[in-house]
């Protein structure tokens, strides 16, 4: 018997017998857990995967489908004008008010259809990291000062994490940008008004279906959450008559239902096995995992940098539903929590997730993933102690 080829098998064996050897179901603090960790779960699936998901698969596919990747390069491209690049991934992902979970489907369309990698890990921040409604809330509840250091600090955030990414792969980049200058011009299949008027439509059916509550009864927020799926029902209605007149041919329509089935089945396991662990190590809103939130509010009670770095790493493995940062932090504050750490999760933790990083490293790689977050932790954790000790 060849024991080096078996070893592996041997190790997973062993582990799996230890971890039910020693699992801990008399403890009422691990039970809980577990039905936090599927509460969770549960809460995901109604809240997040009809209205979130579904359409940002198949707004997904369809990039991939319907625009052409001479346009994306164009644009978004390795050799793009960099600040046509960075601008437009910064203002898109600002207009889609996403969580960090609904922008990986995106994230991943356009990344794949040749993207830069700058400008795609500057969209991927931007989408969950820039939500507008998410810091006018910030500084109507938490205070003018930190909404203004939020907005300040995210769009920084943004623009700075992709360009050190080119920096950093920057030779990959150059190799990308000078295979996609001998590309072939390909040819437009639709004018491009009629593929920007169908793709703000459907981006428009996104946003509204998940429009957050803003907390308030008066004011435009306000409005558009009252008559959200008023505004939803008629960009559905708008979308039902273009599509008979958008899509050319049946291929072209098993094409689209194909690349939005390949990106759900690559995303969606990967999502649900981190929000399942997310569940179980930190619990829900008001609700505890196995890590008791005293630990987080004792260890984010001064504006030092361990806090701050703590907080960092702590929001960005937790899992942040659009605009839930808000009032979580607001229960951590009044717990004693400090300006600094407070802003570090504010800048990490809506833009990461435990189930994010999962899908990223499946889409980049395990070595551009480690990198993106650790730039994301460190830039928060450094914005944080400075914001703390300035505040």
């Amino acid at each position: 018997m060849d024991w080096k080829k078996e070893l592996k098998p041997l190790i997973a064996i062993v582990s799996i017998f230890l971890l039910f050897f020693f699992l801990p179901v008399e403890s009422t603090r691990f039970n809980n857990a577990i039905m936090e960790s599927l509460h969770l779960a549960k809460w995901y699936a109604q809240e997040h995967v009809l209205l979130c998901l579904i359409p940002a698969f198949f707004i997904a596919g369809a990039i991939a489908v319907f625009i052409s990747q001479n346009s994306v390069m164009k644009y978004l491209g390795a050799k793009a004008n960099k600040i046509l690049a960075y601008g437009v991934a910064s203002i898109s992902g600002s207009i889609l008010a996403v969580c960090s979970c609904t922008v990986l489907p995106l994230f991943a369309g356009i990344y794949k259809m040749g993207a830069g990698l700058g400008p795609a890990t500057a969209f991927l921040y931007s989408g969950p990291g820039i939500n507008v409604l998410a810091i006018i809330l910030t500084a109507r509840i938490l205070g003018f000062e930190l909404g203004v250091a939020r907005v300040i600090g995210s769009v920084i955030f943004s623009v700075a994490i992709g360009l050190i990414m080119y920096f950093i792969y920057r030779r990959e980049e150059q190799e990308k940008a000078t295979a996609q200058a001998l590309m072939p011009e390909p040819e437009v299949a639709r004018p491009l008004w009629q593929n920007a008027l169908f793709f703000a439509v459907m981006i428009a059916i996104l946003v509204f279906a998940n429009w957050g509550n803003p907390q308030t009864d008066a004011g435009f927020f306000a409005i558009i959450f009252e008559s959200k799926w008023l505004i939803t029902s008629v960009f559905a209605v708008v979308f039902a008559f273009m599509l008979p007149n958008f899509i050319k041919s049946r291929d072209e329509s098993n094409e689209w239902l194909s690349s939005t089935w390949g990106f759900a089945k690559q995303i969606m396991p990967l999502l649900l096995f981190g929000v399942l662990i997310a569940g179980l190590l930190l619990g829900r809103p008001g609700h505890e995992g196995l890590i008791p939130s005293e630990w987080i509010t004792m260890f984010v009670g001064d504006n030092s940098l361990l806090s701050n770095f703590f907080a960092s790493v702590t929001g960005s493995f937790m899992y942040f539903a659009t605009l839930t940062e808000v009032p979580i932090l607001q229960g951590l504050i009044g717990n004693g929590m400090e300006k600094g750490p407070a802003l570090a999760l504010l800048l990490a933790g809506p833009a990461l997730s435990l189930p994010n990083m999962l899908v990223i490293r499946s889409i980049m790689g395990t070595q551009k993933t480690i990198v993106f977050v650790s730039l994301v932790v460190t830039m928060a954790t450094i914005a944080g102690f400075i914001y703390g000790n300035l505040f």
